[in-house]
């Protein structure tokens, strides 16, 4: 795979490149996102300011809920996104869902990027991580739909998960039935009273993973209530954009 070389120096701007041709250059991470119309909070997936690097965005436009039961009618919608962002040049694909796991294997064969459609891809790592004592919980907008089915597609099972299932929540309506009006505050606190709930519960969670790609913006705030390690798209979006796009090392020994 030939990638555009990374520019270090205002040196390095003398130098003579040739690169595809393309009408924009510089996005590392290509982003598949379903269009749902609610307000997004900074550090949500589909909020490009989450981000202190530049992000492709392609739109799909089916049901949600479609997407939650694993509809195989989806797929070819889902690659021909995928197949756009790495015509465009991004260096990985992301989705902004965590229920596009069901079409991983799929999509990550299709084209010669790396592939992480789902924040579920990090169970396995969280499993490696945490003692095999220990539970890990997983807050997703559709509890129901987190089963050995769309896990074995992440390279996993659900043995050692606790499964929040945070969809019913009304404070969570509008983002997933797409409504104009969220109150954040209130949705903050459903989240975090969930999870002190959760620890009383299940006293043994070693560490939460935040399934849904509007769940970040609450991630600091559920940590501060549990004192755990919390998961989320960007604990992963990070790890994957600087493993394709390394840096330089400066200072002193």
């Amino acid at each position: 795979m030939a990638w555009q070389g990374r520019l270090e120096t205002k040196e390095d701007l003398n130098g003579v490149y040739e690169t595809p041709v393309r009408y924009t250059a510089g996005f590392a991470i290509g982003i598949i996102a379903i269009e749902l119309i609610y307000p997004k909070m900074p550090g949500n997936v589909a909020n490009a300011t989450t981000y202190p690097f530049p992000v492709l965005y392609r739109k799909v436009t089916f049901d949600v809920e479609r997407l939650f039961a694993g509809d195989a009618g989806l797929k070819d919608e889902i690659l021909a996104a995928a197949k756009e962002l790495e015509n465009e040049g991004v260096r990985a694909i992301i989705g902004a869902c965590g229920y596009f796991a069901y079409f991983q294997r799929e999509v990550a064969e299709a084209v010669d990027v790396p592939v992480f459609l789902s924040s579920l891809c990090q169970l396995p790592l969280i499993k490696t991580a945490v003692s095999a004592k220990k539970k890990i919980a997983v807050f997703a907008a559709s509890g129901e739909n987190i089963s050995d089915t769309v896990l074995q597609q992440v390279g996993t099972d659900m043995e050692r998960l606790v499964v929040v299932d945070i969809g019913g929540f009304p404070e969570f309506h509008p983002i997933r039935y797409g409504e104009t009006t969220l109150d954040n505050g209130a949705l903050k606190k459903a989240l975090c009273d969930a999870a002190a709930d959760l620890l009383k519960r299940e006293p043994e969670v070693g560490a939460i993973l935040l399934e849904c790609s509007d769940l970040p913006p609450y991630a600091k705030a559920i940590q501060a209530v549990t004192g755990l390690p919390v998961f989320d798209f960007n604990t992963m979006i990070d790890m994957v954009y600087h493993a394709v796009v390394q840096k330089t090392y400066y200072g002193y020994f």
